[in-house]
């Protein structure tokens, strides 16, 4: 239980470990507080019994109790604001540590983590810390500290009494941290099944136009149902363990109430006790166990706060590309690939790659799918580091570069744009986020984009729903463009940017791609003929080698796979419904 503490105490900000500190440390003179309604009651009963209680003394006495009641309420609210705090901008600024991490790492993370674990990490396991933590903290530290308080009060009433009650205090905490130990297998597996269902549910819900088109509801819905069967499982047998262990910590409580007022009825019968001191102790058998009682409620839980902690410093671990170069402006966009080769795990996907493009020219990568063209443009901008050779910016190897600094010299378009769940201006804005309306404007008309913006129902303002569902594929594409054009990066990337584009905006598209692409140097992944054929360097990849490379001229007069990828492009554009029907 305090090697948890511990443990959560060191995973906290700096600000936020001193606000639990403070409030355990008020929590001393909240039991105090606590404590000083014992002799204040002790004075009253002493005068009752004995018929010498005189108004001075009950008027003092009443005094004393209201204050501790208005001082530990203010102390009270005091220490729970300070570990609330703590607790929600623990959470808080840790979620915005591991994105910045995960800034960093390379794309390969994503791929084997998965995104359902990484999404649970970020979401339910920061939700559950900051739920769990700050409230396990207050009740545990308050009645461990206001236990103790009144276990020393009672050694100036009788020795042997306050020694029965501290011995059950201990076997109590020894029992919940048994129960804690008997927890721990099944809170990981709760822990697990929970990353589980959550990848389960998201996979389900974003394949969910799959499952209604081949009909797998049943399959789909096993297996979500299976992963929340997991869940419920092992949430269920924690709780059961839980339970049963609580019921006999609770007993025990109770047990020892009614043993101190045994003890302290004995030795008034025996004369070893007076009857102020017997009903003094006997008071004190019912305030002594009742926030302890819930340290035990709230114990269970911090084996929770364990594995949320251990979670998000696994995601805080995870290896990071070295990103601590130096701040450098390149004296030319020139890119430089030298002998580079590139695995994902064990297979080989680039191999032994060498080629330069020139500043503020175009080139073009071509090839059959898998031979390794995006990978190729994603080490050019270093979401992966080369396993050997050298790419330069500049005439600077990439890796020299703070990653940020190599950044601001890339703009990408994708096939597959992924556009925020937020305004059509925030998405644009998201190249510059300084950027004023004007700008933004300015960015969507060069981009062909500022008409059909303006005929939604808030214009800029509309809301676009996650990865712009409510656009088409060519509407997306163009604000990605936008967004591309609002960075003004020096290199570009179009990774099949147009790939997918219906007739109707190809044109507009293609309006848009060469605003984006005017006096920058262009790396582009393309299947369609108007996009290559004008490139400055064409470099055909196959299985991660360059086995063709130059201009459209001049690999249309070699024989190989540029030929014949531009021969099966024409006979597809000429293809008519009516030149083939019987």
């Amino acid at each position: 239980m305090f090697r948890t503490l511990k443990k959560f105490f060191d995973f906290c900000g700096e600000k936020e470990r001193k606000q639990f500190y403070l409030s355990i440390f008020l929590g001393v003179f909240n039991a105090l507080f606590v404590a000083m309604r014992i002799p204040a009651v002790f004075v009253v009963i002493r005068g009752l019994l004995e018929g010498g209680l005189s108004q001075n003394d009950a008027w003092i006495a009443g005094g004393i109790i209201l204050a501790s009641i208005v001082l530990q309420t203010i102390v009270s609210m005091k220490t729970t604001m300070l570990q609330t705090r703590g607790g929600y901008n623990t959470a808080s600024y840790k979620r915005m540590e591991i994105a910045e991490h995960l800034r960093y790492v390379p794309m390969g993370y994503f791929n084997s983590e998965g995104l359902g674990k990484i999404t649970s990490t970020a979401t339910n396991t920061m939700e559950n810390l900051s739920n769990i933590a700050s409230r396990c903290v207050m009740v545990i530290t308050k009645g461990i500290i206001t236990t103790l308080v009144i276990i020393a009060s009672m050694f100036f009433f009788n020795v042997w009494i306050a020694l029965v009650a501290l011995a059950s205090m201990i076997i109590y905490l020894i029992g919940t941290e048994l129960m804690i130990r008997a927890e721990s297998s099944d809170s990981d597996k709760v822990i697990k099944s929970q990353d589980t269902m959550v990848a389960r549910i998201l996979e389900y819900v974003r394949g969910i136009a799959e499952v209604r088109n081949f009909d797998l509801f049943g399959k789909s819905i096993t297996n979500v149902d299976d992963s929340i069967d997991s869940f419920t499982k092992y949430s269920t047998r924690m709780e059961t363990v839980y339970e049963v262990a609580m019921f006999f910590l609770s007993s025990l409580n109770k047990i020892t109430g009614v043993v101190m007022m045994l003890m302290s009825i004995a030795f008034c019968l025996n004369g070893s006790m007076s009857l102020v001191y017997a009903v003094m102790m006997m008071i004190c058998s019912f305030m002594i166990f009742e926030s302890l009682d819930q340290v035990g409620a709230f114990n269970g839980l911090t084996r929770t706060i364990e594995n949320c902690v251990d979670k998000a410093n696994e995601a805080l671990s995870s290896p990071t590309m070295d990103i601590d170069g130096k701040e450098i402006t390149p004296e030319s966009m020139t890119l430089t690939v030298r002998n580079v080769d590139f695995s994902y795990d064990t297979k080989k996907i680039i191999d032994d790659v060498s080629f330069e493009i020139p500043e503020k020219t175009t080139a073009a990568f071509v090839g059959p799918s898998g031979g390794g063209k995006t990978t190729i443009t994603q080490l050019l901008a270093r979401f992966w580091d080369v396993d050997k050779g050298q790419i330069l910016l500049g005439g600077t190897d990439i890796r020299e570069y703070s990653y940020d600094s190599l950044m601001r010299n890339f703009a990408f378009v994708f096939q597959n744009v992924y556009l925020f769940n937020d305004t059509i201006e925030n998405n644009i804005r998201f190249g510059k986020p300084d950027a004023g309306r004007e700008e933004v404007i300015r960015a969507a008309k060069a981009a062909c984009c500022h008409d059909f913006i303006m005929a939604l129902p808030d214009g800029y303002d509309t809301v676009i729903g996650e990865s712009g569902v409510s656009l088409s594929g060519g509407e997306r594409q163009r604000i990605s463009i936008a967004r591309a054009i609002m960075k003004d990066a020096p290199i570009i990337i179009l990774d099949e940017a147009t790939a997918n584009v219906d007739p109707e905006n190809e044109n507009l598209l293609m309006k848009a791609v060469e605003s984006l692409t005017k006096e920058k140097t262009v790396i582009m992944i393309a299947h369609r003929l108007k996009t290559v054929e004008n490139a400055d360097r064409i470099f055909v990849i196959n299985h991660g080698k360059i086995v063709q490379h130059g201009r459209h001229s001049e690999l249309m007069n070699e024989e190989g796979i540029y030929r014949r990828f531009i021969g099966e492009r024409k006979e597809a554009a000429g293809w008519k419904l009516g030149k083939h029907s019987a």
